[in-house]
């Protein structure tokens, strides 16, 4: 069962090229304020924070699925991932800024210097995360670029220690997410809430473009919708940290891959809405007046692939495992 690695090989290097890219027109945008190309960078940010997480869960899958198969080195699979987890938060980070800033050029053509600033910092990390990611990836199964003791120990140079020092242990962080059932329950408890806040919110400006509820203008509404970004990001927290705390209890099941595949629809939803004029054309609709049919129909696949969300979620339980070798 090695397809997760297949996976993992086909997504790993959309986040490093795109982080790089990214910062590249972030910069350029500096050169006389150009913001169109600030945009463009937002949108990449944000794009490569969501393809960012099927990369590190079929990272994490692949190596659930192969270990103990002698086809990975131990210690350099330990380092990768310690290197992954750590340009994975980062990433994560940089989009929800990049995410703010897509939000604020709504709202005014001059961007606040703490978000521009935060976006330049924590990109020009993530870009430096991800390029260590992706070499402490190529050592693992690229035996000509090391010697024969990196199976038993794994030596660094002067900048890759630095790197080491500050990425996390993957066996102690995965012992710390269920060391306690009280705190695996509060984990639970705010994935529901942030559900709530993205439900209560987004189904409701969904509901609104569908035609139900006329007498409530779309802009009062749609200001709403940072309240379901935030549950949004705490989903993201709590669902990873679930993930890595019990991987072999997510990896196997269909149900979890349909619900990431949802997720990945939404985000093209969500591009679908924002980067077309589809939104421009309803964010004035007022009292009694009728959002135009692709509105409609965007609105409408968004609120199904909430619920499909929901469903594959609750089903993660129950289901069997699919993908479990002999299963």
């Amino acid at each position: 069962m090695a397809n997760f690695a297949h996976l993992h090989l086909l997504l790993n290097h959309f986040p490093i090229i795109g982080t790089m890219v990214g910062l590249g027109l972030f910069l350029l945008s500096f050169i006389g304020k150009n913001q169109d190309l600030r945009r463009a960078s937002y949108i990449i940010f944000a794009a490569i924070a969501l393809i960012a997480i099927p990369t590190f869960l079929s990272g994490y899958s692949a190596w659930v699925l192969l270990k103990g198969s002698g086809l990975i080195t131990d210690p350099l699979i330990a380092r990768h991932q310690g290197a992954a987890m750590l340009s994975f938060w980062f990433m994560e980070i940089t989009g929800a800024f990049a995410l703010v800033g897509l939000w604020q050029t709504q709202r005014t053509s001059r961007l606040p210097n703490w978000n521009v600033t935060a976006v330049l910092i924590l990109s020009v990390l993530t870009v430096g995360l991800m390029a260590r990611t992706g070499n402490t990836g190529g050592d693992i199964r690229h035996e000509e670029l090391r010697d024969a003791s990196a199976k038993t120990v794994v030596t660094e140079g002067p900048i890759g220690a630095m790197f080491h020092a500050v990425e996390p242990n993957p066996q102690k962080f995965m012992a710390d997410m269920v060391f306690s059932k009280w705190w695996w329950t509060f984990m639970m408890i705010l994935h529901y809430m942030g559900l709530i806040l993205i439900v209560g919110t987004v189904g409701f400006l969904d509901l609104r473009i569908m035609g139900f509820m006329k007498q409530v203008p779309i802009r009062p509404v749609h200001e709403f919708l940072p309240w379901g970004m935030a549950g949004l990001g705490i989903n993201i927290l709590t669902g990873m940290l679930a993930f890595i705390g019990q991987p072999e209890s997510y990896v196997y099941k269909e149900d979890f891959w349909m619900k990431i595949l949802c997720l990945m629809l939404l985000g093209l939803n969500a591009a679908l809405f924002y980067l077309t004029d589809v939104f421009e054309g309803i964010e004035n609709i007022g009292p009694g007046e009728d959002a135009a049919m692709p509105a409609k129909i965007l609105a409408a696949s968004s609120l199904f692939l909430w619920f499909a969300v929901i469903t594959f979620g609750r089903f993660i339980q129950f289901s069997f495992d699919t993908f479990r070798p002999g299963a």
